[in-house]
């Protein structure tokens, strides 16, 4: 009998290190662009980045025109806008200059076009029959990695919930990890991004689709962003500090693409799309209350983590191990500047079985460690109420 079950393990070409960003124009040419469509945001381009790659494509001789008309917790009709955009100006390349939000969109812009539907057909699993057109991505934050998962969040506005769109067609062609783009992130959008990295380390650790590849991104993700993330924050221009989240959060990335999540984001999409809150806010708030609820199915996963983080568990139970892990997370995120709880964000009592009913829907539950029911999932969100 084999050790290891069988699994597949999926990652986009990348480039990681200072100065990445530059080669966009070599890869546009790579794949014979006539004409790319940038996909970012203003608070990206107000930071410069999207002028750079603009020089860069103009060097390498190729055309270029941008969408920008989109929101952080990307919507469906922006989607839409922006495949329209694609296919009116007769684009053949796509290049995501930005956060999650960008990424995601320019993923969905890419699918809309080739196989011609609404964004809300690729819904759930494997529902993506062509593929999109080549996706060059240059990451401007350290937490989504959607730049080399293959995961695409979009909300569906009419059900004001977060689609999961999960495909290895979702995986982009190249990412240039570079991490200067990160010096423009302020500190509160640091924190944010960098929990959220966090979160996607531990959710694939204890994953029940985890892999002995997986694990090795996973932990060293965790050990990564757990000892870098507040001098990321307290030292915004310590490019040690940044190179080590940008690093932490590539190896995060990697890890849940292949591992899929939990409840942590299960949780979280529907706050998302129901109450437009920032995704990396609500899974720094969810964290440590989903770590509780799954710690008595995976409890040598969480001992683990919990040596990841610098935590001796020599002579501590099962249960003292996760109390240390939730306390220091807890500790950490109001170090960070991450306070207060989902009331103090606007979300009430009433508003638990809407958003339960969709997490309990959401493609990431399914790998979580510990079955979780409807009743389970409101008692989390009254928890972190």
């Amino acid at each position: 009998m084999a050790n290891y079950e069988m699994r597949k393990f999926v990652v986009p070409e990348f480039i990681f290190g200072a100065g990445a960003r530059h080669r966009v124009g070599d890869y546009a040419r790579h794949f014979s662009a006539r004409r790319v469509l940038i996909v970012s945001d203003p608070g990206v381009i107000a930071a410069g980045w999207l002028k750079e790659v603009q020089d860069n494509l103009a060097q390498a001789g190729v055309p270029w025109v941008v969408f920008q008309a989109l929101t952080p917790n990307p919507k469906d009709h922006e989607v839409m806008a922006g495949a329209l955009v694609y296919g009116r100006e007769h684009c053949d390349v796509i290049v995501a200059v930005g956060g999650g939000s960008v990424v995601d969109c320019a993923k969905g812009i890419g699918i809309v076009h080739s196989n011609r539907c609404n964004i809300t057909a690729f819904e759930g699993v494997d529902r993506v029959n062509i593929p999109g057109p080549p996706l060059i991505c240059i990451p401007t934050t350290a937490g989504a990695a959607a730049d080399v998962s293959q995961f695409c969040i979009i909300c569906n506005t009419p059900g004001r919930y977060k689609m999961a769109i999960i495909s290895k067609s979702m995986v982009p062609d190249v990412s240039l990890v570079d991490p200067e783009t990160t010096l423009t992130m302020d500190p509160y959008l640091t924190a944010c991004t960098g929990l959220d990295a966090l979160t996607h380390a531990m959710e694939a650790y204890v994953s029940t689709a985890s892999s002995p590849i997986v694990d090795l991104h996973a932990l060293a993700a965790i050990k990564l962003l757990w000892h870098n993330i507040e001098t990321a924050v307290s030292q915004p221009m310590l490019m040690a500090a940044r190179e080590n989240m940008v690093l932490g959060s590539l190896q995060a990335g990697i890890a849940f693409s292949n591992a899929s999540l939990g409840a942590v984001h299960a949780l979280a999409h529907p706050l998302g799309g129901y109450l437009d809150l920032p995704h990396g806010e609500c899974n720094a708030l969810l964290l440590e209350h989903v770590i509780r609820f799954n710690a008595a199915a995976a409890p040598e996963r969480y001992q683990q983590i919990a040596e990841a983080m610098g935590i001796d568990p020599r002579g501590l139970s099962p249960r003292e191990v996760v109390s240390r892990i939730t306390d220091a997370i807890l500790a950490r995120r109001i170090q960070l500047g991450v306070l207060g709880s989902l009331e103090t964000r606007g979300v009430r009592a009433a508003d638990i079985p809407e958003l339960a009913s969709h997490a309990a829907k959401d493609a990431c539950l399914v790998t979580n460690p510990r079955r979780a029911t409807v009743d389970d999932i409101k008692a989390i969100y009254g928890e972190a109420l």
